[in-house]
């Protein structure tokens, strides 16, 4: 199962633009918690708690406790962060509530096991993932850190799919009615250089520099002038 992460916020007045520079000119992230039915939850936070969860990777799975300075914790998971276009740090942050009995809806990242005992890698094949998170629906209970593949019995031109995840008991996919592709073993590419089977040009003829004094053999050129008449 996933660990709850616990993470610091302050409280926020109010809402709006004007209120949420203002946050930012204090050194703060604006943040908001909604859902659940109940009233939003306008919170700010240290950049540096934010920028910490995101370099972790998979923040979109992870369980938070929000916990608000003089006010409430709530339970609940990262689902957006807008970022400055030009410095790449985070200008928002929304929390989506957990409602207690519904299952959530989150990405969990998978993992690929005994990749160096394959087969089918082992002989030159490739790894080819096509999915690297799967979406699914989850008790806020029992969300998996990861899904785990094992490739140490994949050949060459297998297909890994939603049914070879060893630990989704309890998720369900949201992708409905088929057993779809999570990776596949494919065969290498070979890269073969074709020898240009082109003749050479053949060279272009010199021409050949009369010696002095030779007679022109040259057709071109303006008619040679004709010898004068005898009276």
């Amino acid at each position: 199962m996933v660990q709850t992460i616990r993470i610091e916020a302050a409280a926020r007045a109010s809402s709006g633009k004007g209120a949420a520079r203002a946050t930012r000119r204090e050194g703060l992230v604006p943040g908001v918690v909604y859902g659940a039915k109940q009233e939003a939850t306008l919170v700010a936070f240290d950049p540096r708690d934010i920028m910490k969860e995101l370099h972790k990777g998979g923040w979109q799975s992870h369980l938070y406790e929000v916990a608000v300075k003089d006010g409430p914790t709530e339970r609940a998971l990262m689902r957006d962060v807008q970022f400055d276009p030009v410095t790449d740090r985070p200008l928002h942050i929304d929390f989506q509530r957990l409602a207690a009995g519904a299952r959530i809806r989150v990405k969990v990242a998978v993992a690929f096991l005994n990749e160096d005992i394959s087969p089918g890698i082992k002989t030159g094949g490739v790894l080819n993932v096509v999915r690297r998170e799967v979406e699914v629906l989850v008790d806020p209970e029992a969300v998996p850190e990861r899904f785990e593949i094992d490739l140490s019995e994949a050949k060459i031109g297998d297909s890994l799919r939603w049914s070879a995840v060893r630990n989704a008991a309890g998720t369900k996919p949201v992708i409905l009615g088929r057993d779809f592709v999570v990776a596949t073993v494919a065969a290498p590419t070979i890269v073969e250089e074709i020898a240009s089977t082109a003749a050479p040009a053949p060279p272009e003829a010199t021409k050949q520099k009369a010696p002095a004094g030779a007679p022109s053999t040259s057709t071109k050129g303006p008619a040679a002038k004709a010898a004068p008449k005898k009276k």
